[in-house]
């Protein structure tokens, strides 16, 4: 049986797995665009938590893009696969790297506009994902967080290779993954639905969840 209808559908139920981060200090939920963020939105919402984006990019191979041979983050981090890059020439990996980096500061500018990015320093943060395959990318998502000095790092995603969740554990605080198939094969074979999740969305649910951040008022503004 698939576990999920949809990445949002998985966001609350992941947020039942953090139930026991409510009311916790300075907690900051971050979503890896693009599939992250409708997971990350729910769970930022059941939490109480505001929501930001954390751009990171899979390196794919040449010959099969969705296999990744590391991932990029911003910070300079980079994560490889020493495994999956064996065979692959130097100049084919920084081909690569140097098309995601643009991509990386593409998407930077598209979802943030003018709006800085939330200050992570000594913060307690989870970051979230659709899914957790390889672990490349998210890896390189812990480094890029863990570079600002954060309290406290959870990795949390609906569904992961249990191998990867395993390793995740020695770079982040904590791991929540609820399902662990064995084998995964894809993330995608765990959701009913796994539509391409568009930058719009990403846009529309960023703006969605500092609207909800911002305080409410009692009463009509009086000049």
């Amino acid at each position: 049986m698939v576990p999920y209808a949809n990445r949002r559908q998985a966001g609350q139920l992941l947020a039942e797995s953090l139930r026991h981060l409510v009311g916790r200090a300075g907690l900051l939920v971050l979503g890896l665009p693009r599939g992250g963020v409708p997971v990350a939105y729910e769970v930022a919402r059941a939490l109480g938590a505001p929501l930001d984006v954390l751009i990171v990019r899979k390196l794919g191979h040449p010959h099969h893009p969705e296999y990744a041979i590391g991932a990029i983050a911003i910070g300079g981090v980079r994560v490889m696969n020493a495994e999956a890059a064996l065979g692959l020439r130097p100049q084919e990996v920084e081909r690569i790297a140097r098309r995601e980096q643009e991509e990386l500061e593409r998407r930077e500018r598209l979802y943030r506009g003018n709006a800085p990015p939330l200050l992570l320093h000594d913060r307690a943060t989870v970051i979230v994902d659709d899914g957790l395959a390889t672990g490349s990318t998210m890896r390189a998502a812990v480094l890029a967080v863990r570079q600002q000095q954060p309290a406290w790092i959870c990795v949390a995603v609906p569904v992961g290779a249990p191998d990867s969740c395993m390793a995740l554990e020695a770079d982040a605080d904590e791991v929540v993954c609820p399902a662990r198939p064995t084998p995964l094969r894809a993330v995608g074979l765990w959701y009913r639905e796994f539509f391409q999740t568009g930058d719009d969305e990403v846009r529309q649910l960023l703006a969605a969840s500092r609207l909800a951040q911002e305080p409410a008022h009692d009463g009509p503004i009086r000049s």
